[in-house]
C-alpha cells in the first residue's frame, strides 16, 4: 500500500546547496523557481480543479519574510516565505489550508513540500535566541540553521520522536482509546513521545503499559511519519498483546477499548483523518491476513 500521506516528498532537499549563497542568491531571482508564503501552518491552496494545488509563484512576487530553501526537482528550485497570507477575496479559488485539511489531496511534490515548509517556518518562529546566552539568532544555510553572533553556536530545527502503534491480539482485535479532549465517538491508536535515553522500541512497551495496563512483545517498525503539529516525528509500530481487559490510565486517556475488524469495517467508529499516519496503520492491519 502507499506511503502515509505527510511521509511523500517529490523534491530533493539539496543540502549541499545550502551553504552556496550565490545559488540561493541566483535561484531566489530566478523566474522560474517557485515560492510559496506560509503562515500560522496555513498556505494558499487552489482549490479551483480536480485536486487542490499549491499557489506557487515566482520568487518576485513574495512578500518580505524569512526565505526557506526547501530544494529542487526537475531543474526547479522552491522556496517558501514566512509571512502573512495576502488575502484570498481577490482570488475566490485560493483558500487558506492547513495539512490536516489538504495534505492527504496534495501531490506527493507538494505534500513534502508543504510539510517541510510548515514545520520550518514554525521552528523559526519559535526558536529566535540562542539557548546557551539569550542573543537573538539569525537564520542562514536557506533557513536549515540559525547561528548566534554571540558565542558562534549552531542551532538545527527541533524534531521530536514520537511512538504510535497498533496494539493487537495477534488475531482480530486491535486497542483504540480515546483521548480526554477528543469528542465521543472518536478512537485512534495508542501513542506517546520517546523519553531521553530511551530506545523507541522500549518507548512503545512504556506507553502500553502506561496507558492501558498491558505487557507487549513483538514489537516491529512499520513506517514514520513528520507530523509538523509543531515538531513531531511519528515513529510507527506493531506489537502484540493478550487479550486482557485494560485499565486505561485517566490522565491519558478517556476511554480504551479492544475493537475488531469487523467493527472497524462496519464504520462502528470514528478514526482518525487519512492524513495521519494513526489511520495509514490502521488502514493496513485492517488489510493484513490477522
Amino acid at each position: 500500500m502507499s506511503v502515509p500521506a505527510l511521509s511523500r516528498a517529490g523534491v530533493d532537499r539539496a543540502a549541499h546547496l545550502r551553504l552556496d549563497e550565490d545559488y540561493l542568491i541566483r535561484a531566489w531571482a530566478d523566474p522560474a523557481s517557485r515560492a510559496f508564503v506560509v503562515s500560522d501552518g496555513e498556505t494558499l491552496i487552489d482549490v479551483a480543479g480536480d485536486r487542490p494545488q499549491l499557489v506557487l509563484t515566482s520568487p518576485a512576487g513574495m512578500p518580505a519574510g524569512d526565505r526557506l530553501f526547501l530544494g529542487t526537482a526537475d531543474g526547479t528550485a522552491y522556496f517558501a516565505v514566512a509571512a502573512p497570507l495576502p488575502p484570498t477575496t481577490t482570488e475566490p479559488q485560493h483558500r487558506s489550508l492547513g495539512l490536516r485539511e489538504v495534505g492527504a489531496l496534495l501531490d506527493d511534490r507538494e505534500s513534502g513540500l508543504m510539510t517541510h515548509a510548515v514545520a520550518l517556518v514554525h521552528w523559526h518562529a519559535t526558536h529566535p535566541y540562542c539557548p546557551r546566552c539569550g542573543t537573538g539568532t539569525f537564520s542562514v544555510a536557506g533557513g536549515a540553521e540559525r547561528r548566534c553572533p554571540a558565542d558562534g553556536s549552531q542551532h538545527f530545527p527541533r524534531v521530536d520522536p514520537a511512538v504510535i502503534m497498533v496494539v493487537h491480539d495477534g488475531g482480530n482485535r486491535v486497542v483504540l482509546g480515546r483521548g480526554p479532549a477528543w469528542p465521543q465517538g472518536r478512537l485512534s491508536v495508542l501513542a506517546g513521545f520517546v523519553e531521553p535515553g530511551e530506545s523507541s522500541e522500549a518507548a512503545v512497551t512504556r506507553e502500553v503499559s502506561e496507558e492501558v495496563g498491558l505487557v507487549v512483545s513483538d514489537v516491529r517498525y512499520v513506517f514514520s511519519q513528520p507530523w509538523p503539529f509543531p515538531s513531531s516525528l511519528m515513529l510507527g509500530f506493531t506489537a502484540r498483546a493478550e487479550y486482557l481487559p485494560l485499565r486505561p490510565d485517566p490522565q491519558e486517556l478517556a476511554e480504551a477499548r479492544w475493537v475488531s475488524r469487523s467493527q472497524l469495517r462496519a464504520g462502528e467508529i470514528a478514526l482518525p483523518p487519512v492524513v495521519s499516519i494513526a489511520r495509514w496503520l490502521l488502514d493496513a492491519w485492517l488489510v493484513a491476513d490477522g
